[in-house]
């Protein structure tokens, strides 16, 4: 794949961008890197002449930007998300810093679309976006004021994205030959999971909306490929056709 046509997998999606402004620096600091893909969820106000102006000669980013009402529309057919974060998570992914973060981005655009995600700008991601991701990445920074504004993250990120294409051969990269399961076939695989468990008996309903998290995390860090995901699903249904519903005979 032309390093253009990876570039162009690799989605920047913003949430819930307060000031409009801060989309137009983060559509010049996308196009100087040359990433194009902008997806804006839910954003204050969009289209707004701060955002052109901050965005200088880089408003045909801002023209096909996307603007959706949620994360996971904005990532259901990606394969491989990662999100921003400067805090300790309680229930934290994988870390990998910027150069890591990049080279993961960028191989695995060669085979479909890959999401990189930034929270708001007071905010940034709540716990339960953090947790739709594989990976989260952290830009070191003065520990007394680790503070970035949201272009100068994008630009950071981008940049090393730019660099990676450099560093790796379009022809041989790392990776391919996996095959990941886009965030759809994820989430229904999750579904089907949590059916199973219920039907079986596992979930307790005083629990059920910690473990289930849990097992999400599980997976996510494991990266499932599309092969394993069948082969549980498989053997999920099975289970299910074998043992009978819980809640049936908990009924009698």
């Amino acid at each position: 794949m032309l390093a253009t046509e990876a570039l162009a997998n690799i989605r920047i999606v913003l949430i819930q961008t307060f000031h409009p402004g801060n989309i137009g620096s983060a559509a010049r600091a996308m196009k100087t890197m040359g990433l194009t893909n902008l997806v804006l969820v839910n954003p204050r106000e969009f289209p707004h002449e701060d955002a052109t102006a901050m965005a200088a000669g880089a408003t045909d980013v801002l023209d096909q930007a996307r603007v959706v009402g949620s994360l996971q529309e904005a990532i259901v057919d990606c394969a491989l998300v990662i999100g921003t974060s400067a805090r300790d998570r309680t229930f934290s992914l994988p870390p990998l810093l910027p150069e890591a973060c990049a080279e993961k981005l960028v191989q695995e655009s060669n085979q479909g679309p890959v999401a990189l995600i930034f929270g708001r700008e007071r905010m940034g991601l709540h716990n339960d976006e953090i947790q739709q991701c594989h990976f989260q990445v952290n830009i070191p920074a003065n520990p007394e004021y680790p503070v970035l504004n949201i272009a100068s993250a994008i630009q950071i990120l981008c940049y090393e994205m730019y660099r990676s294409l450099d560093r790796q051969d379009a022809t041989h990269v790392d990776g391919v030959g996996d095959d990941y399961p886009l965030v759809d076939d994820l989430n229904q695989f999750y579904t089907h999971l949590e059916s199973t468990l219920n039907h079986v008996g596992f979930l307790k309903p005083q629990h059920q909306g910690q473990t289930m998290p849990r097992f999400q995390r599980l997976f996510r860090r494991a990266r499932l490929e599309k092969k394993e995901l069948q082969l549980l699903r498989g053997m999920l249904s099975r289970i299910e056709k074998m043992q009978p519903d819980a809640s049936d005979s908990s009924n009698h």
